[in-house]
């Protein structure tokens, strides 16, 4: 690839990403969440490798990183479930929320004081950007890491 455009993409990469933390954080009250937010971060970390190349990007990452992050996403995502199955007989009952009042002392562990809490909802975009972001990641990466025989 051309000089400049090596010179582009790593700034541009990292306001890609920014903007992707901020569809994640931001999905629960605005349009977007943890799938759109991780393919955007995805996007910022793929334009990066296919700029540089899949050797010299910046963005290094190895097998076992994506592997531990698809498994904090996973893990994470089953016990948020499995609090709400243990504490109301629901998978994914918005805990800290209680529209139908099931745990009155539990839901204030995630409470928020303000008008537009969300409960657990962000928590659970956090874990599916992270299991998108690997996902879409991994297939570049391999793609790119292919040399036909």
């Amino acid at each position: 690839m051309s000089t400049i455009l090596k010179i582009f993409a790593f700034p541009a990469s990292i306001l890609i990403i920014c903007l992707g933390i901020s569809t994640i954080l931001g999905g629960h009250i605005t349009p977007g969440g943890g799938f759109q937010g991780g393919a955007i971060i995805a996007a910022g970390f793929i334009f990066c490798a296919i700029v540089y190349g899949s050797e010299k990007t910046p963005f290094k990452f190895t097998h076992r990183f994506m592997a531990a992050l698809e498994s904090i996403g996973a893990i994470g995502y089953i016990i948020l479930g499995l609090v709400g199955i243990l504490f109301s007989g629901y998978f994914l009952y918005n805990i800290g929320v209680d529209l139908y009042n099931l745990l009155p002392g539990v839901s204030s562990v995630f409470n928020y004081p303000d008008a537009v809490h969300a409960g657990i909802i962000p928590y659970l975009n956090i874990l599916i950007g992270l299991k998108v972001l690997v996902g879409l990641s991994a297939v570049v990466i391999t793609f790119l890491e292919f040399k036909g025989e």
